[in-house]
């Protein structure tokens, strides 16, 4: 098979189904596994795929309104954002040091948060003043502001959180895939992600069902770090990797 035949074969498998190994590859396309990785490793640098640890993962093409904005994403799956967030506030125990990531699931966790022991940090613009509404003790990071989605990012944000050490952190995420792990679409975005993640004792990713098997540009986490709780579980498989909470099965 001619190399042109066989990544046009690749690209076609990942349009199927979503995400490949490696070994399936090697194994659907008869040759081996220097060469499937190869294949990859130059479609990846031609954009048409997402090379992660052990194979690949497909790249949709998705509009700025669809990713990006937070007045758009609040009317997607408002029920099950509901529900996942009224289970992860009774998570909060008393004097916890959290941190709340920006997000519309987060954001609206924050409706149901009762605990007034606790100490909430955040980089969401619209979170901290939801929080000091409800007469919580909140910081907000500071840092440079992006407007599209409402968050605080960069260096001088980054470095403001590794002054805590946080008991829980509830995170959102862009997309969750077993070998790419928790993925978002910006680098900076990410950064702050990871740093609360390994700032924190427990990590929570507030997802509902349409983030599996989806991958973004950016890994901020692996599944083993951290504790899903979302609406239902599209993929069983998911299990054997983390811990899994299903609140509306």
């Amino acid at each position: 098979m001619l190399t042109l035949e066989r990544q046009q074969a690749i690209l076609q498998l990942l349009n199927e189904k979503n995400t490949v190994t490696v070994a399936e590859l090697t194994k659907s396309l008869q040759t081996s596994e220097s060469t499937i990785r190869r294949d990859l490793s130059e479609l990846d640098k031609k954009g048409k795929l997402h090379k992660v640890f052990g194979g690949a993962a497909s790249i949709r093409k998705r509009s700025v309104e669809d990713i990006h904005t937070v007045n758009r994403k609040e009317k997607l799956n408002v029920e099950e954002k509901t529900t996942i967030a009224q289970y992860s506030a009774k998570m909060i125990n008393d004097y916890d040091c959290v941190y709340i990531d920006a997000g519309t699931t987060t954001s609206v966790l924050i409706d149901y948060i009762e605990n007034r022991t606790a100490i909430y940090v955040t980089n969401g613009i619209v979170h901290a003043k939801k929080l000091i509404q409800k007469g919580l003790k909140a910081y907000v990071i500071g840092g440079q502001l992006k407007l599209s989605t409402e968050a605080i990012i960069g260096a001088d944000s980054l470095n403001n959180l590794k002054k805590y050490n946080f008991t829980k952190c509830f995170l959102g995420t862009n997309g969750i895939e077993k070998s790419a792990g928790f993925t978002t679409i910006d680098i900076e975005e990410a950064l702050i992600k990871a740093e609360a993640l390994n700032r924190s004792y427990m990590a929570f990713i507030l997802a509902d069902h349409t983030k599996f098997s989806q991958v973004f540009p950016v890994t901020f986490g692996k599944l083993k770090q951290a504790c899903i709780i979302t609406d239902k579980l599209p993929d069983k498989k998911y299990s054997s990797y983390t811990v899994i909470k299903e609140v509306m099965t």
